[in-house]
């Protein structure tokens, strides 16, 4: 194993997004998931740079001179954008990722840790999800560009580790909420946009509607949770392998419950429906945390998952706190 430098300069792409805002918070903290001695943290945002300029790209890792590379830049959107822009989908996140790669390859970044998606994974296939099934089968059809430019993701760290000897890698959440995600309707996943629909339900005195009977389950991690183990995947994950990051896979959460904790969240006391007209999407997409729960335990750690009502709380409380402020709203 690699000795770590005294000083590490980590380059934080998509560092203003939900996740990198998370990242921001956990390495306020020190230990195994936080900040390490020596360390310093460089958070980039779209406008800061365009990553799918090669050239734009190169120069910022001249200016900020990484050590490390935390990779969560991309561009997502919600069912319908993906449906209907596959090409720019696949093309924006194929340039992206190049760029940061090959940025990092030429400039001796030591390790990069990309973040992928469940999304990745097959539309045909056995649960729970483990990370040997990643290219099993062609992914849904409705995301297919998107998803296959992040496998690509891995098809490239793969790459880097043959010719190259690097150590890029990829961690895959499941579900993520907290803090900052994107509250807009047209493009929220489903907690944000649960949250949003009952804040405007709430203020405007009408029924808080949700679509779909409410039994499809999801795997929700916070993503303070993800953030702390983004982080110690970078200190002490060393495996060209994905990781799959998420609670136990019967830690599903079914749609209702959410809705529920929502309206617990909000003190929402007007009518609650369930719609059961509109459709439910996918039932279920279980993944199994057994490769990090026993990477953890071979390194002496027990990684607690923050409650879901208490993070769900903590994430409605920051988004009413922003709700008239802040620009992803």
């Amino acid at each position: 194993m690699a000795e770590k430098p005294d000083h590490r300069v980590i380059l934080v792409t998509g560092g203003t997004g939900l996740v990198g805002r998370a990242i921001q918070h956990a390495v306020e903290s020190t230990g195994p998931f936080g900040r390490q001695p020596g360390d310093e943290w460089v958070f980039v945002s779209s406008g800061d740079c365009d990553l799918r300029d090669f050239g734009v790209t190169r120069a910022l890792f001249e200016r900020v001179r990484p050590t490390h590379v935390v990779h969560l830049a991309a561009r997502v959107g919600g069912l319908f954008a993906n449906m209907a822009a596959q090409a720019d989908f696949l093309r924006d996140n194929v340039l992206i990722t190049d760029a940061v790669l090959q940025n990092a390859h030429e400039a001796g970044v030591g390790k990069v840790v990309s973040c992928l998606s469940t999304c990745v994974f097959p539309d045909q296939v056995t649960y729970p999800l483990t990370e040997a099934k990643i290219h099993a089968g062609p992914p849904h059809a409705s995301n297919f560009g998107y998803s296959h430019a992040k496998r690509l993701v891995d098809v490239q760290n793969r790459a880097y580790a043959a010719q190259h000897g690097r150590l890029y890698t990829a961690v895959i959440p499941t579900n993520v909420f907290g803090p900052g995600d994107n509250y807009a309707l047209e493009a929220a996943h489903v907690l944000p946009a649960l949250m949003h629909k009952c804040l405007l339900a709430k203020r405007g005195g009408t029924p808080f509607v949700v679509g779909g009977t409410g039994r499809p389950l999801r795997q929700f991690i916070y993503s303070r949770d993800l953030a702390r183990l983004i982080v110690w995947a970078l200190n002490a994950y060393h495996d060209v392998e994905p990781l799959i990051l998420s609670p136990a896979e019967d830690d599903e959460v079914s749609i209702a419950d959410a809705a529920a904790a929502v309206v617990r969240a909000l003190g929402f006391e007007g009518e609650y429906v369930q719609d059961a007209s509109r459709p439910d999407g996918q039932y279920r997409k279980p993944a199994s945390n057994a490769k990090l729960v026993g990477l953890l335990e071979d390194q002496g750690l027990v990684f607690e998952f923050t409650p879901f009502e208490q993070a769900l709380q903590e994430s409605v409380d920051w988004f009413v706190e922003h709700y008239a402020t802040d620009a992803r709203i």
